[in-house]
């Protein structure tokens, strides 16, 4: 998961990107609602966790921008504003939640996981491709009933590519999916966190799971 996190306050900020991270997801910081947009305008996002009191353009703000784009990404408003009002009026421009500072970093990631899925995946939550199961609740992926021991951006990699299925994604593709912005990698790491999943996926019996093609990318069909 990506994830656009706007918030002035760099202690904040900080702190959520590291939770971000030991998570296995990917963060962007903005500072203030323009920074937002332009991230927004450029990148892909899972979700966005956005402040209400920002400099130069406003939470209300991004949110009315964003409100009508049909490929807009969940928003999970937070804010020190605790007042029914305030609350209404987010939702109401369009935020998905809303959570009050101070708050619980493990709900906020509980309500991040809810937030992202989608309705087909409420009704049917566990992702499936012959003898392969993901589960995005719990991040985890089993073939034919073993549990793969995958490391974060394993996971990630392989949840993407059964979510597109069909579609080949090409390096640059999957690593704007999962590094932030700010990633001192370069997008050949890809290649290496494709091939140790490989390597787990043929122990456990799920060979040429991934294919690739040469010159466009992977794809799992």
């Amino acid at each position: 998961m990506r994830l656009l996190i706007v918030e002035d306050s760099d202690t904040l900020s900080d702190t959520l990107r590291q939770r971000m991270a030991q998570a296995g997801y990917a963060s962007d910081i903005a500072e203030d609602g323009m920074k937002a947009l332009a991230f927004l305008r450029e990148y892909e996002y899972d979700a966005v966790i956005l402040d209400l009191m920002l400099p130069r353009l406003d939470g209300f703000g991004v949110l009315q921008q964003i409100h009508d784009r049909p490929d807009a990404a969940p928003v999970l408003v937070l804010s020190a504003r605790d007042q029914v009002q305030d609350r209404v009026r987010a939702l109401d421009a369009g935020a998905d939640d809303y959570l009050v500072k101070p708050f619980s970093l493990d709900e906020l990631l509980a309500r991040l996981r809810a937030l992202v899925r989608r309705p087909s995946q409420r009704e049917t939550p566990v992702l499936r491709h012959g003898p392969l199961a993901i589960d995005p609740r719990i991040r985890a992926a089993h073939f034919d009933g073993r549990e793969l021991s995958l490391t974060p951006k394993e996971y990630a990699l392989l949840e993407l590519l059964v979510r597109q299925r069909g579609h080949v994604l090409s390096r640059a593709q999957i690593f704007e999916h999962l590094y932030d912005a700010q990633s001192d990698a370069s997008d050949k790491v890809v290649e290496v966190i494709v091939s140790t999943l490989r390597g787990k996926l043929n122990a456990a019996g799920a060979t040429e799971l991934i294919q690739t093609r040469r010159g466009f990318g992977y794809v799992v069909n």
